[in-house]
């Protein structure tokens, strides 16, 4: 891009080229008269600091290559005065601007006065060929100025780029932040809140003098091993790190694990599947698994000792999955959705599914979700091709949707 400044190599090469341009002329043609190694001097220097002080060079050049310094036509110049116009020319175009400052604008306006002097004094001394008068003058400041509005252009589409670029990296960022934010308080917040309610179980039981099955220790034990092991993915995961060091992600094949970690924490719950359980995608095998996780906590940390059934219900068009207790009626406003329901609905919007929560005529809080992407539907499939299977605790007792 040219700009004004330092001189640079292009300079001194494009100098150097015009005086031996003039000076070729000068043996070959031998034109008349005895001044022209100083014109010649002074115009390759002007040509060399063009960029330095453009409205100069435009000046010079084009008085220099004015007619009125000449006798009657036909105008008795040397071509390289012309060729010192027409680079002066083309370097004002191109450098000075209209927009800007006060000053600029004034600079501008001079040199494009200059052009227009020096055509009208061509055309003036010279009737004979107007169209070279004004081509010689205005056709070099023209692409001048064109080629500096073109310039201007690349470079603010550029920077429309480049910002978007940046918009998109922001967007990427905060993206992962949510995910990373989602996977903390999704994994962690389960097991704090299962170390907790089980901490207090077992301080009750040593305040009333009672015996502490060893097993509840055992699981908080194991709670915080796994919030410890999830808070060092997240942070490996923040870091940067490569996925050597992270656990493998969690999905469905570990939601026994789970039903029996809210169990120990006091949860009666049953499990009903229904259908021919197909592969899901990693992400979406992740997400069923969290929106559980995380229906699960609910009732631990609002619903107290409640009765709580979990469906799987895999079909055709995806995964059906409810969460439902019997616990007491909501407070007001706890349905208003917290960080627990908004990482759920974000998880089945990522899949385009669906997803509803809210408290039931018949007591307590149900949570179902939909994820498209189940298997397709087999030939002479139908409802009794279906296969149910009840798990839970001995005496567990399901809770009617």
């Amino acid at each position: 891009m040219l700009r004004r400044g330092v001189l640079k190599p292009l300079d001194v090469a494009v100098a150097a080229g015009f005086a031996a341009f003039a000076l070729t002329e000068e043996f070959v043609v031998r034109m008349p008269g005895d001044w022209w190694p100083y014109a010649l001097t002074v115009f390759t220097a002007l040509v060399l600091l063009r960029r330095v002080i453009p409205l100069v060079a435009l000046a010079a050049s084009s008085v220099s290559a004015s007619a009125v310094l000449y006798d009657e036509p036909p105008i008795n110049y040397r071509l390289w005065q012309l060729v010192a116009m027409i680079i002066a020319s083309y370097t004002a175009g191109r450098l000075l601007r209209w927009g800007g400052a006060r000053r600029d604008l004034v600079r501008a306006a001079v040199s494009a006065g200059l052009v227009l002097v020096t055509a009208l004094v061509y055309w003036a001394y010279d009737r004979t060929d107007p169209m070279a008068a004004f081509f010689f003058s205005f056709a070099p400041y023209a692409l001048g100025v064109a080629m500096a509005l073109q310039t201007e252009r690349l470079a603010e589409t550029a920077a429309v780029r480049a910002s978007i670029r940046e918009q998109q990296a922001r967007e990427a960022i905060m993206e992962e932040r949510v995910r990373i934010a989602r996977e903390l308080h999704d994994m962690v917040a389960h097991s704090v809140t299962v170390m907790t309610i089980q901490a207090g179980v077992v301080r009750r039981r040593l305040e009333g003098g009672l015996p502490v099955d060893p097993q509840l220790l055992r699981t908080v034990e194991s709670s915080g091993r796994d919030a410890v092991g999830e808070l060092r993915r997240t942070l490996g995961l923040l870091r940067g790190e490569g996925t050597d060091t992270a656990q493998a992600p969690v999905g469905l094949e570990r939601l026994d694990e789970l039903i029996a970690q809210v169990r120990e924490a006091g949860l009666t719950v049953s499990v009903r599947r229904t259908g021919e359980p197909a592969p899901l995608p990693p992400a979406a095998d992740l997400s069923a698994y969290r929106i559980v996780q995380e229906a699960l906590t609910n009732v631990l940390k609002h619903a107290g000792p409640a009765r709580v059934e979990v469906t799987l219900d895999h079909r055709a068009d995806g995964l059906h999955l409810a969460v439902v207790n019997d616990g007491p009626p909501a407070a007001p406003g706890a349905t208003a959705g917290g960080q627990g329901l908004i990482g759920m609905r974000e998880r089945v919007t990522l899949f385009g599914g669906e997803l509803t929560a809210g408290p039931r005529k018949e007591g307590g809080f149900a949570v179902r979700a939909h994820l498209p992407g189940g298997r397709p539907p087999a030939a002479g499939s139908g409802d009794a091709a279906a296969v149910t299977r009840v798990t839970g605790e001995a005496g567990a007792t399901g809770v009617p949707s």
